[in-house]
C-alpha cells in the first residue's frame, strides 16, 4: 500500500516537473503569438499573454510590400521555389551516397569516407568566400533558379545526413538484399525495393532538417540573391524592420509568425516518423 502511494507521488511529481519544464519551452512562442495583437506600448508594458486591447494592424502591414515589389506571400513562394529542391536533392544524393560506402568495397573507400567525415568539421564560413568566388565565376550569382543554393545538394553536401543514413543502413540485415539477388534484382533495385522502405524514418528526418535549415537559412540568400523580387521569406522579415520610421514590433513578429507555419505545418504532420528517425538512430547508431 504504502509502495503504491510513493509510486504515485513520484509519479506526480514527475509530471508536474514534466508541464512546468513544457510551459517554460513554450511560452516564448505563446507570447510571440499573443504580441502580434498588441501596441507597441503593451508589448514592452508586460509580459502577460492576453491583450488588453486586441488590434490586427500587425497582420495588416505585415502584408505590405518592402525593398520593392515583394511581399511575405511572394517571399514564401521563393523561399520554397528552392528548399523543395533541396530536399528532395539532399535525401537523393545523401541516400546514394550512403548506400555507396555502406554496400560497397572499391579502392579508396576508407580514405574517401574519411575525408568525407572530416568536412564535418569544416565550418561553413570558411567555405563563404571560395564558393561566392566559383559561383561568380559559373554566373549563378542572383540566378533565378537559386542554383548556388540548389546545385551543391546534388553531391550529398550535408554531410551529416550521409553519416546517419551509412549508420542506419549498417543495422539493415543483408539476407533479404542476398534474397532479392537470387530473385534477379540489381543493385539500384535494392536501393529502391528493399533500402528505402526501411529507411523511412531516417529519410524523414533528412528531409524535416533540411527543410528547416534551408527555410530559415539567411546568409545564403543574402551572398547568392541580390534581385529584391526574389528574396526569401528570412531576408524579407528583416526588411520588414524599417529603421527610418521604427519598429512596429506587432508587424514584425506577425511576419516572422506567418513565414514560420508553413515549417511548424510539416513538423507536426511528419512527427511520427520524424521520432522513430531520431529514437532509432540513437538506438542503433
Amino acid at each position: 500500500m504504502l509502495y503504491g502511494k510513493k509510486r504515485v507521488f513520484n509519479t506526480a511529481i514527475r509530471y508536474v516537473i514534466l508541464i512546468a519544464v513544457g510551459i517554460i519551452m513554450i511560452y516564448p512562442l505563446l507570447w510571440m503569438v499573443s504580441a502580434t495583437f498588441k501596441s507597441n506600448n503593451e508589448i514592452f508594458s508586460g509580459i502577460g499573454l492576453i491583450p488588453k486591447k486586441v488590434t490586427f494592424d500587425g497582420y495588416k502591414n505585415a502584408m505590405k510590400n518592402y525593398g520593392g515589389d515583394i511581399n511575405i506571400i511572394k517571399s514564401m513562394l521563393n523561399t520554397y521555389s528552392y528548399v523543395i529542391p533541396k530536399v528532395v536533392f539532399t535525401v537523393i544524393s545523401s541516400v546514394v551516397t550512403a548506400y555507396g560506402f555502406s554496400r560497397f568495397q572499391f579502392r579508396g573507400r576508407n580514405f574517401l569516407f574519411a575525408v568525407l567525415i572530416s568536412t564535418l568539421f569544416l565550418p561553413q564560413v570558411v567555405l563563404n568566400v571560395p564558393q561566392y568566388v566559383m559561383y561568380n565565376q559559373f554566373g549563378w550569382i542572383d540566378s533565378k533558379f537559386y542554383l548556388p543554393l540548389i546545385a551543391p545538394t546534388l553531391f550529398a553536401s550535408e554531410t551529416y545526413f550521409v553519416f546517419m543514413l551509412i549508420q542506419f543502413m549498417r543495422n539493415i540485415s543483408r539476407e533479404m538484399e542476398e534474397a532479392a539477388k537470387i530473385d534477379g534484382c540489381n543493385s539500384v533495385q535494392i536501393l529502391i525495393k528493399i533500402i528505402c522502405p526501411m529507411l523511412k524514418p531516417a529519410m524523414v528526418s533528412c528531409a524535416l532538417f533540411q527543410f528547416m535549415w534551408s527555410s530559415n537559412d539567411f546568409m545564403g540568400p543574402l551572398l547568392y540573391v541580390k534581385t529584391p523580387t526574389r528574396y526569401p521569406a528570412s531576408i524579407f522579415v528583416k526588411l520588414s524592420m524599417d529603421a527610418d520610421t521604427g519598429f512596429d514590433w506587432n508587424r514584425v513578429l506577425a511576419v516572422s509568425l506567418i513565414s514560420i507555419i508553413p515549417s511548424l505545418v510539416v513538423f507536426f504532420l511528419s512527427q511520427k516518423n520524424f521520432v522513430e528517425g531520431i529514437s532509432a538512430g540513437s538506438i542503433k547508431g
